[in-house]
């Protein structure tokens, strides 16, 4: 390990649906003055930014960050599709680590469209063109949005292996609704019972309209910096990333089985990696945020980072070891199903919320004596980073 990796600020803009949400550079410029007031630093101090979106044409970085201040600094787009903004924040981090800067920008944002996502060029080779494959050898092609296919094909695949009830999917929703109302940058904070989710419009068994992740747009930012960097300028950043890895796909992922395809596999290696490198365990975590594009997924999460064993992610919702009063609180931000999944900045956002709930300034979703904070961001395609966080 290289230099220590300090997260000196954060920052974000209130997620919207798409049609009622600033430009995209607008909401980035909203979150990076915001992140850079929280570190209590100029941006002339930035060495290098890292800005993440999925949706638009090159040089949206340059774009967003110009509007705080051209300052000849390397910018560098990036797109891991729903994983981009941690992809964005490993490169900051890794920059800082290796000692090639000592204060770094990571900023993502998204402007997206109304609907489900969908393929945006139809001349060239799909990415995701073997995940399909996959998918297709093992359920078929229907009309629903293929994510929700490939999700909701994945909770199937669960339960037939365990007897998961559908009721049990639904209880995550419900769960993400109660901690968003609590959040102020939340899309969705309408608390929802269990059998409302259940009476939405099925999407994809055992999928309902309200188990599925809303298009979004939305900016969050996050200033790394090093120890030397902070002692320079008299400053205590409260929070540090202990520990974080990325992998893809391995072979397991275009086999037979769609939990493997949906980034299981990815999950459990990035998981079990940054416990080896870190000495930290799952015990030892107290607030979590991860990636909930579908109740399914949360549900299979539980079991690829070691939250619960595998095979126990009902018995573990059931009694409530994923919210306020059970083991760990799970998406206290209201995660993707209700906060809202802007790619680019989904990443950031929950960096966001775990350095808040390490500091002990979350207001009234605050997760009490939070010492380390663990982040998992997938995206299909794939990718999939894990974050340590810990307290100073």
């Amino acid at each position: 390990m290289g230099q220590q990796v300090n997260v000196l600020g954060v920052g974000m803009v209130k997620f919207q649906k798409p049609g009622a949400s600033d430009g995209y550079e607008v909401m980035a410029k909203g979150a990076i003055v915001t992140a850079l007031a929280d570190a209590g630093i100029d941006y002339a101090a930035v060495q290098q930014a890292y800005a993440g979106y999925v949706f638009g044409d090159s040089t949206c970085g340059q774009r967003a960050v110009y509007q705080v201040a051209p300052t000849g600094i390397p910018v560098i787009n990036v797109n891991n599709n729903c994983s981009t903004g941690s992809t964005a924040l490993y490169l900051a981090r890794q920059a800082i680590e290796g000692g090639l800067a000592d204060c770094v920008l990571a900023v993502g944002f998204e402007q997206m469209q109304k609907g489900a996502l969908a393929a945006t060029w139809n001349d060239r080779s799909n990415p995701l063109e073997a995940h399909l494959e996959v998918m297709n050898a093992q359920q078929g092609v229907t009309q629903a949005p293929f994510a929700a296919q490939m999700f909701g094909g994945a909770g199937r695949e669960y339960r037939w292996r365990h007897g998961t009830k559908r009721e049990t999917f639904a209880k995550i929703s419900a769960k993400a609704r109660r901690h968003a109302a609590k959040n102020p940058y939340a899309l969705f904070r309408e608390v929802l019972s269990v059998e409302e989710i259940l009476a939405s419009a099925e999407v994809f068994d055992p999928l309902t309209r309200f188990q599925c992740c809303p298009p979004t747009c939305g900016a969050a930012a996050a200033i790394l910096c090093s120890d030397d960097f902070a002692k320079r300028h008299g400053l205590r950043p409260a929070v540090r990333i202990a520990g974080q890895t990325m992998k893809t796909d391995f072979a397991s992922s275009f086999g037979t089985s769609m939990i493997s395809m949906v980034g299981f596999d990815m999950a459990k290696a990035a998981a079990t990696e940054l416990y080896e490198q870190t000495g930290v365990g799952p015990e030892d975590v107290q607030v979590v945020e991860l990636h909930d594009c579908f109740t399914t997924n949360e549900l299979l999460t539980y079991e690829a980072i070691g939250l619960c064993p595998e095979g126990g992610a009902e018995k573990f919702i059931t009694e409530d070891d994923n919210t306020w009063g059970g083991k760990y609180v799970v998406n206290p931000s209201g995660g993707l199903l209700s906060k809202g999944h802007p790619l680019g900045a989904t990443g950031l956002a929950q960096c966001a919320e775990l350095v808040w709930h390490l500091r002990g300034t979350a207001g009234e979703r605050q997760v009490e004596g939070a010492r380390h904070a663990l982040q998992h961001n997938l995206g299909l395609g794939g990718a999939c980073v894990m974050t340590l966080y810990a307290r100073n």
